[in-house]
């Protein structure tokens, strides 16, 4: 069944915050080889240096998910902007 986006989002039969987790073979194999060398990595460092690499980590997980949302603000915004000129144009339009 189809719904007008409006509809689905506020039933929620969309929800802009998740992805879906649709990957290529070749994004598989990058993420297994680099998980191989993680964990290498981390077998040659001390306890307190894994935790500090774990943590690491996290800090560039974070930075780059609070990058994201910059990305993803930005390009709404200009989608929506975009919608307003169109939609003003085709009050223009309608009305010579």
């Amino acid at each position: 069944m189809s719904y007008p986006i409006m509809e689905a989002l506020f039933y929620g039969h969309i929800i802009p915050w998740e992805r879906r987790a649709d990957m290529s073979d070749k994004h598989k194999a990058a993420l297994q080889k680099i998980e191989i060398e993680r964990n290498y990595f981390l077998g040659k460092l001390s306890t307190d240096d894994g935790q500090r690499f774990q943590k690491l980590e996290d800090l560039l997980m974070l930075s780059n998910q609070n990058e994201e949302v910059d990305i993803y603000t930005h390009g709404f915004t200009l989608g929506a902007l975009l919608m307003y000129e169109v939609l003003e144009k085709k009050k223009a339009i309608r009305n010579p």
